[in-house]
């Protein structure tokens, strides 16, 4: 890219990125930062997708290894390096995750020994107890305690982002506009034809619109998830995140471990009316003291936008033998839908030289999105 910035061509550009979500913001800030006269065309009047209905948690420990794990600690240090710039708090740090079976302790043990494991503890659970008295270790083997974690409010994270985009670093924002086609230098939307040296599409879910053919040949599904904002009791306070024994045959990080085999079978014979549904738990927790948990996942090439209390109820269950909590009001209810696939965690196609189609079908983006702009932008 050239970064001239092309001040006397309103609508000419250097980037244009399709797509407001935290991916394409993440191709945004990356192309500002290199001194780059950046555009974001967006369908919606603002961002409503997966971006904002997340945990908001950027979870490293437990990401594959390798490419993954690399690109959440770097996307981890840009959250923690503009989040106070942009106006984003880091409502808490620091993952915990409670190990209630022996197979999950010897996963733990195993992961400790990758090189993954650095900085990270492996905590008896009576002194996990004295640190966390919020846990419910009576009956755990362990707890892994990780200082790499951090969770912002996503549902307002982006927002601030963006807006910290436009008036620190100029990128415009063209919300409510679809992107019809992309032919770069030209790029037709719904408004006009607007000119960008180069095309960053990061639509998402919409597997069926811009280059659907290149997109299809990567075989990807979508994926719905179901979460709850819960109340608890006054002066309730998690230590971090907090996961358990079913998050290790999630993350790859751990599930691909030879010792996750035994976890996984005896999962599948306590609870397998969880693994069914793709539940794992994560709790965390917000400013207001309400804590966001969940969640669930089912995979289809239109997954039905209705929630299931059979699913809630699951999750609720977790919940409620994972934390000493005295009550467990439920406030909201949502689902998320993500692309997925069985193979790779992203999507980074090139369908000419000015163009990437960059897509996240891991559920990471948050985690990860920082990460993959900046290879993105280093291999382009």
């Amino acid at each position: 890219m050239t970064g001239t910035r092309q001040a006397h061509h309103p609508d000419h550009f250097d980037l244009l990125v399709v797509g407001a979500g935290i991916v394409g913001l993440a191709h945004a800030y990356t192309a500002a930062q290199r001194g780059l006269k950046v555009c974001v065309v967006e369908r919606d009047a603002a961002c409503i997708g997966a971006s904002i209905r997340n945990f908001g948690f950027i979870t490293i420990t437990g990401q594959a290894p390798g490419d993954t794990w690399r690109r959440a600690m770097h996307a981890r240090e840009v959250w923690q390096q503009i989040a106070p710039y942009a106006g984003i708090d880091i409502v808490h740090r620091h993952l915990w995750l409670a190990a209630y079976r022996p197979e999950a302790h010897d996963v733990l043990e195993a992961f400790m020994r990758t090189p993954m494991g650095e900085a990270c503890e492996l905590l008896d659970a009576a002194d996990a107890q004295a640190k966390a008295p919020a846990l419910s270790l009576a009956d755990a083997q362990s707890v892994l305690f990780s200082p790499h974690e951090l969770r912002v409010e996503s549902r307002t994270a982006i927002g601030l982002l963006a807006n910290w985009l436009a008036e620190v670093h100029g990128v415009t924002f063209r919300f409510g506009e679809s992107v019809l086609e992309v032919a770069a230098p030209r790029v037709r939307t719904s408004r006009g034809t607007l000119h960008a040296e180069r095309v960053a599409v990061c639509t998402n879910t919409d597997l069926h619109g811009l280059f659907a053919e290149r997109i299809a040949a990567h075989e990807l599904t979508l994926c719905r998830l179901q979460m709850l904002r819960v109340k608890p009791e006054a002066g309730f306070r998690l230590p971090g995140s907090v996961m358990m024994d079913l998050s290790l045959v999630r993350y790859e990080g751990y599930s691909t471990l030879p010792e996750a085999a035994a976890l996984r079978a005896r999962l599948q014979r306590e609870e397998a009316a969880s693994l069914a549904h793709g539940i794992h738990l994560i709790v965390v927790q917000s400013a207001d003291g309400s804590l966001v948990v969940g969640d669930s996942h089912h995979y289809g090439d239109a997954p039905e936008p209705f929630a299931m209390e059979e699913v809630d109820q699951l999750i609720l269950r977790h919940l409620r033998s994972t934390l000493n909590l005295e009550t467990a009001q439920i406030t909201e209810r949502w689902t998320g839908v993500y692309p997925s696939s069985k193979t790779t965690p992203c999507v980074i196609d090139a369908p000419d030289d000015a163009t990437r189609v960059v897509l996240v079908t891991s559920g990471s983006g948050a985690s990860t999105g920082f990460g993959i702009a900046h290879d993105v932008f280093n291999a382009w």
